[in-house]
């Protein structure tokens, strides 16, 4: 590590790649060394997610739908937010959970002193392999959702049918089409990462002026629980309503999960223009996270002064 530094400070420009792979080599090492925790966390995650599996499989059983959310696609629903939050607990969470213990035991003064950006030194410094089996498996399940909605007898024949007709323009168009919604979909699951990433930041932040902030934390995980569930199902009560203009409009937790998911499933969005409230709210809060990050280290005070 210190190499790839001593190289970096006789460079112009900051090697963030380079330093990436190497946060993600020591992170492998330390995962291998301690085996054992690896794997139970693996297994532990894997009941998890199982349980959810079962839990909304149980319930489908006595509905057809929840509002106009059927089995299979509350699983997509279902993945969509567990990729989110996979990514996000792979490549931030650790990092965030250790920020106050970096200012605690003074480690922090050795960071600001590093020929690179600190807030990228807090954010990728360590790498929880172990949800990397979360990603995977969300993969699996919204690959499984998709394969349960779509007709792919229906649309093998449609393919054949555009081939043999010599359609090739509009096998072209449609072509196009579902890349460009398979692209879309990714952008709005980094849409999704970026958010919960800019909250998550802007949380940790907090530990220079407050010391410890398990209690902001505790409010992270308490707000982010609404976003497991579609946003159509907070609507017919008035404490519902509330919740869900909340978290639509003021801290828009439910639109980072519920709009790509609509978006891949080709569901009407209520209204159309919520897409770019998603993007627009997560742009700003990264702005106002990246403001809060460099005014909490103005306020830093080293652990030896």
């Amino acid at each position: 590590m210190q190499k790839v530094f001593h190289k970096m400070s006789n460079s112009t420009r900051p090697q963030y790649g380079r330093v990436w792979m190497t946060f993600l080599q020591n992170s492998l090492i330390r995962e291998m060394t301690f085996r054992g925790n690896l794997l139970i966390t693996i297994v532990t995650r894997g009941f998890w997610f199982a349980a959810q599996l079962i839990l909304f499989d149980i319930i489908y059983r006595n509905v057809n739908s929840i509002n106009d959310w059927t089995r299979d696609d509350y699983f997509a629903f279902m993945a969509t937010g567990m990729l989110i939050n996979a990514i996000v607990e792979t490549f931030f969470m650790p990092n965030c959970a250790n920020f106050s213990e970096l200012i605690r035991n003074g480690n922090l003064d050795f960071v600001l002193l590093k020929p690179i950006d600190t807030q990228f030194l807090v954010s990728f410094e360590k790498v929880n392999l172990a949800m990397l089996n979360q990603i995977l498996l969300a993969g699996a399940l919204l690959c499984y959702s998709l394969f349960k909605i779509s007709d792919l007898e229906l649309a093998m024949t449609v393919f054949q049918n555009l081939i043999q007709t010599g359609q090739w323009l509009s096998l072209f168009v449609i072509c196009c089409q579902g890349t460009g919604q398979i692209l879309m979909y990714c952008l709005l699951l980094a849409v999704g990462v970026v958010f919960f990433y800019s909250l998550m930041i802007a949380l940790a932040s907090s530990s220079i002026w407050f010391g410890r902030n398990q209690g902001l934390y505790d409010f992270w995980f308490y707000i982010t629980v609404f976003a497991r569930y579609p946003r159509s199902i907070y609507s017919g009560s008035p404490t519902g309503e509330v919740i869900r203009f909340a978290f639509s409009y003021v801290i828009p937790i439910l639109l980072v999960v519920t709009v790509p998911a609509r978006f891949l499933l080709s569901k009407a969005l209520e209204p159309s223009w919520i897409t770019f409230v998603a993007v627009f709210a997560t742009l700003v809060l990264l702005v106002i996270s990246r403001y809060i990050f460099t005014s909490s280290l103005n306020s830093y005070r080293s652990a030896s002064s």
